[in-house]
């Protein structure tokens, strides 16, 4: 049987078990920060009260059981063990007091990201179809205010005004994505890594970018939106290997 069928008496356990999931991949990929960065996912219907990992606790190791419950809108959550490190309590709990459209939060120092979040220039031109996929729907943050404290964080949850936007370059920074299901972001940050990457390796060609126009670029990001169960398929298949391994991530 696998592992992800086991159901420990706690509260919201398959969210668990696919954040749980979606941690072990990102240290995979190396698109971790040794033990900073921050995942969350929402558990209530407003949005305040979320999952998210301990402080300091590398992505490699993370279980569903290690995963922490927060308050967005009790500050006593920074008194409680394993209370979250103070950067995410202020990014992510600005992210879910703000935006109701983010019931999930992906925040990373991923490299091609974070060289494009480093460019002067911090836009993503749709050169391929990976980069396609994020026409008009990434937000660039030009005002990088230090460490994502508590007014840091609210400043940047209010960026995402338009719900059709759910990528944040943060300039001098990193990149945050958010989405409805932990599925949906993680396939979205993965994707936005691999765009990036194909962006950056263009560039150091010193050649000619070859750039859809807007009208291509737009029908491709509609139609990726739109393909079905893209996302879903992507997160079961990790899981699928994670269990063939033995990994004890489900736990």
């Amino acid at each position: 049987m696998s592992v992800t069928n086991l159901k420990p008496n706690i509260d919201h356990w398959q969210e668990r078990v696919d954040l749980a999931a979606a941690f072990r991949w990102t240290a995979r990929l190396n698109m971790h920060e040794a033990v900073a960065n921050h995942f969350s996912l929402a558990v209530n219907d407003d949005g305040t009260r979320f999952l998210m990992n301990p402080n300091q606790m590398h992505f490699s190791r993370i279980r569903a059981s290690d995963l922490i419950e927060v308050d967005a809108n009790d500050p006593d959550t920074q008194k409680g063990p394993d209370a979250p490190d103070p950067t995410a309590w202020g990014l992510h709990g600005g992210i879910h007091r703000h935006c109701a459209h983010a019931r999930c939060a992906m925040h990373v120092h991923s490299i091609h990201a974070t060289v494009l979040a480093s460019l002067a220039d911090s836009r993503l031109p749709p050169i391929d179809q990976n980069c396609a996929t994020f026409f008009n729907r990434y937000v660039i943050d030009d005002g990088y205010g230090g460490l994502a404290f508590e007014d840091e964080g609210e400043r940047c949850a209010r960026l995402f005004d338009d719900p059709k936007k759910r990528v944040m370059i943060m300039g001098n920074h990193g990149v945050l994505v958010i989405g409805q299901t932990v599925a949906e972001t993680f396939n979205r940050m993965y994707y936005f890594e691999r765009a990036a990457e194909t962006y950056i390796r263009a560039l150091q060609t010193g050649q000619t970018l070859r750039v859809l126009s807007d009208e291509i670029a737009e029908k491709t990001a509609q139609e990726l939106e739109t393909y079905p169960e893209q996302d879903a398929r992507h997160l079961a298949e990790l899981k699928a290997i994670l269990d063939e391994e033995g990994s004890n991530y489900a736990t």
